[in-house]
């Protein structure tokens, strides 16, 4: 839209609040509220930033919905936000992306990694450093002897499992501990969650000198790199937190910006004891600009994020900034909500500010691989935080299976995995339009219930792109797609061809996508094929489970065909004379 054309859409808007969305071909661009919705739209007349003129000239509508309150339009703008994921707003990542730690309702908890917790357990997080996390639960589980098993798995155990042997587990399961002695240990997991990170650091270091002083030098060493691990999972600051004022729950606030990411670290205290600490990636547009508000810097950054956060969960009774937010609005919300917001220049508060700020600087700007293959491939997002790859698999068109596997943050997510059985078609392309074509479809369709992604994978090359993008070209779902070749490991897009060096951190992230989605891809054509009479039915001395290994060897029956007789009789249950039969068969 040009400057005329978004003064003439003002002009027939109401001076009244509401929220305006800038639209592409049905997509939200932009979600802006405004006190007065013709004067904020006419404003967009003259963008006061280089990426909101290209939001406004991409866009080919502006719509609007009228609220009776200026808080109505403050929270209906987070929910669209958090709905329509635009390009160009500030935006809070869905928690779901990174890990909880979370200890079940169970006479006997069990401890558990989840990003999907149980409404009744109790979580602890979301962090944002998995291997931490993992490191974490294995000395919690060590030293406490925490259960990790499957409820399921708990009651049907008439003995203590491997866990037990190695140490891992004190078996509740068989009574080789009694329950109310496991919920001490329990409780002392719990503590350490919550904060308290002696609990587990001081047996660590005691066994640390203890197997120093035995000249166990090198189990000493691994219990130094876990104690250190142990040590920072807290962070520091912890003398902070001896009182906060009069109010019974306090969240703390830093804000860290770098170019277009920004992080929010958030730290929870009640009643004078921090109990929670966490931090949130932000994809934040126009933070980076000079001027504060609504458009740029760290308060357009604290706006969005108080807004986006605290509509779907309870205020607490005050909010420690490190500086204003600037926003009205907020500010009129927080305060019919009796929320305290202070800008602490010294003394605790200030201390817990400065310690927020310190969590938040530990994650932000971070050179990750999904940083680096945004900007290698010049897309639009700042990290490629969702990543969806494809590949097929089929025997001589016999069995076609397609495999869709999600990666976040550069780690399977394998609550998404997804696979498609297709109709059988000797064509690897078809069968590659097909796969897309239906996820595509599904996704435009309001039919599948994960995110859209940043970037699609293509397990092949040229033609399997093409046909990849046809099929979504015509579903109308706008994703950018790319392939992998694996001969050369060249990453094939639209427009040109990469050879990036064999150590970039970006092409591994590539890779491990592609190879998933084949292992996955695979994997799903096995447990089908094997109701599928194949032309080795036919070949004397063949039976089922040869049948079996030869496919599970090879991968095709035209690859059996190619095989030599060393090749085949290196098979399981393949001798000289079948070896033979199966090449003069075939």
């Amino acid at each position: 839209m040009n400057a005329e054309a978004v003064r003439e859409r003002a002009g027939s808007l109401p001076r009244e609040p509401g929220v305006y969305q800038f639209r592409a071909d049905g997509t939200t661009l932009y979600v802006g509220k405004a006190v007065d919705l013709r004067d904020r739209v006419r404003s967009y007349a003259d963008p006061r930033s280089a990426r909101i003129r290209r939001m406004v000239d991409r866009a080919d509508e502006i719509e609007i919905a009228v609220t009776d309150t200026e808080t109505q339009a403050l929270l209906l703008e987070a929910n669209l936000i958090k709905r329509h994921q635009p390009r160009y707003n500030v935006r809070l990542k869905d928690d779901k992306s990174y890990p909880m730690v979370q200890l079940t309702d169970h006479p006997a908890p069990r401890i558990e990694i989840t990003r999907d917790p149980d409404e009744s357990a109790t979580v602890f997080g979301p962090y944002t450093n998995k291997t931490q996390v993992e490191t974490v639960v294995k000395a919690l589980r060590e030293t406490y002897g925490v259960r990790g098993c499957s409820d399921h798995k708990y009651e049907n155990r008439d003995r203590p499992c491997l866990d037990y042997e190695m140490g891992l587990c004190t078996a509740p399961c068989t009574r080789e501990i009694d329950l109310e002695s496991y919920g001490e240990d329990a409780t002392a997991v719990e503590r350490f969650l919550e904060g308290e990170t002696g609990v587990l650091a001081d047996p660590l270091r005691r066994e640390m000198e203890a197997a120093a002083q035995e000249q166990q030098f090198e189990r000493a060493a691994n219990l130094r790199d876990r104690l250190e691990t142990v040590e920072a999972f807290h962070g520091e600051g912890g003398e902070a937190v001896q009182s906060v004022g009069d109010e019974r729950a306090v969240d703390v606030l830093g804000v860290a910006v770098e170019g277009g990411d920004a992080t929010v670290a958030r730290l929870r205290a009640e009643d004078g004891k921090l109990v929670n600490r966490e931090r949130h990636t932000l994809e934040a547009p126009n933070a980076d600009a000079s001027s504060g508000g609504e458009d740029g810097g760290v308060p357009a950054v604290l706006a969005a994020f108080i807004v986006q956060y605290y509509a779907e969960r309870d205020l607490p009774d005050a909010l420690l900034l490190p500086e204003r937010h600037g926003d009205e609005e907020v500010t009129a919300w927080l305060e019919a909500e009796g929320v305290s917001v202070r800008v602490p220049g010294a003394g605790r508060e200030a201390k817990l500010v400065d310690l927020a700020l310190k969590n938040a600087r530990r994650n932000v700007g971070s050179r990750d691989e999904c940083a680096m293959l945004a900007d290698a491939l010049d897309l639009e997002t700042r990290r490629v935080e969702r990543i969806e790859g494809f590949d097929v698999s089929h025997a001589q068109g016999k069995s076609a299976v397609g495999s869709d596997v999600t990666f976040v943050d550069g780690s399977a997510e394998k609550a998404d995995y997804r696979r498609k059985k297709l109709a059988d078609e000797n064509d690897d392309y078809a069968n590659m339009k097909a796969l897309l074509e239906w996820r595509a479809r599904r996704a435009v369709e309001g039919r599948d219930d994960r995110p859209d992604p940043d970037l699609l994978l293509i397990d092949g090359g040229e033609g399997q792109l093409e046909a990849a993008r046809d099929a979504l070209a015509e579903a109308g779902w706008d994703v950018p797609a790319v392939a992998l070749a694996k001969a050369e490991e060249r990453v094939v897009t639209p427009h040109r061809e990469f050879s990036w060096p064999d150590d970039a951190p970006h092409l591994h992230l590539l890779q491990r996508v592609r190879d998933e989605a084949h292992r996955f891809a695979v994997q799903y054509h096995q447990t089908i094929r094997d109701d599928v009479t194949t032309v080795l039915d036919d070949v004397p001395g063949v039976g089922p489970e040869t049948r079996k290994r030869l496919l599970g060897r090879f991968g095709s029956v035209e690859n059996v065909r190619e095989a030599s007789l060393e090749d085949l009789r290196s098979v399981p249950g393949v001798g000289e004379k079948t070896a033979e039969t199966i090449k003069s068969r075939l």
